[in-house]
């Protein structure tokens, strides 16, 4: 686990900095400042405090909902049915995803080719538009990585940057092939920007979360057998 997130961070780092690198060259200014404002009506609005607060506020509702059904899975997921993202569970279905280069887990809406595949293979049935889903094989949910793609689902539902079909295609395309990002047009760049910062966010989230979550249920086990020496 600890030499995934490594990597993860690693690869994700790199990116963002080629990222920025074209985007500085794209524009034509160097972005000496992490905080970006906007100026209107005599005000300040500052876009990173907005992006900080709808990120809290977005990790604080989804933390409830887990609380509310107790951080199981089926119970979330009939929950994500609820919601209107339909849920399907296949077995081995990783064979089945891995040829169009999709893992278990949240999957975008889709069009075309890659949506008739869907349909056929997971669905039944013949379309060339698919909405978003959950795809996983049956037996036990692995939580981890449930939580990841559940912090994704949550993020999509809310319409945040970076989580829409587009930007998440940029992402598997620049992130794990040797494609060449000066391909890439100025509107593509922001997309993949943001694709990689929510990335980065699902991952922090999941890694918070669970150092949270399984630190007090250890310390709740002690309690109950017989307390622990201070």
């Amino acid at each position: 686990m600890r030499l995934f997130k490594t990597l993860v961070y690693k690869l994700l780092g790199l990116q963002e900095k080629v990222l920025r690198y074209r985007l500085s060259k794209t524009i034509g200014v160097k972005h000496t400042s992490k905080r970006k404002q906007h100026y209107a009506d005599g005000c300040t609005l500052s876009l990173s405090s907005l992006a900080d607060a709808e990120k809290e506020q977005l990790e604080a509702e989804l933390t409830n909902i887990l609380k509310v059904y107790d951080y199981n899975p089926q119970r979330i997921l009939e929950y994500v049915k609820a919601q209107g993202t339909d849920v399907v569970f296949a077995k081995d279905a990783s064979k089945v995803l891995n040829p169009i280069g999709e893992t278990e887990g949240f999957i975008y809406p889709a069009q075309g080719s890659k949506a008739l595949y869907l349909s056929l293979g997971i669905n039944r049935k013949f379309s060339l538009k698919t909405n978003e889903m959950f795809v996983l094989s049956t037996g036990e949910i692995n939580k981890y990585y449930f939580l990841y793609h559940l912090y994704n689902w949550f993020a999509f539902k809310h319409n945040i940057a970076g989580m829409d079909s587009e930007s998440q295609e940029l992402l598997k395309k620049y992130l794990f092939t040797n494609s060449d990002t000066k391909e890439l047009q100025l509107e593509e760049i922001f997309k993949l920007k943001d694709a990689i910062k929510q990335d980065k966010a699902s991952i922090e989230f999941v890694i918070k979360l669970c150092r949270n979550y399984d630190g007090a249920k250890q310390a709740l086990d002690k309690l109950q057998n017989g307390g622990a020496k201070l």
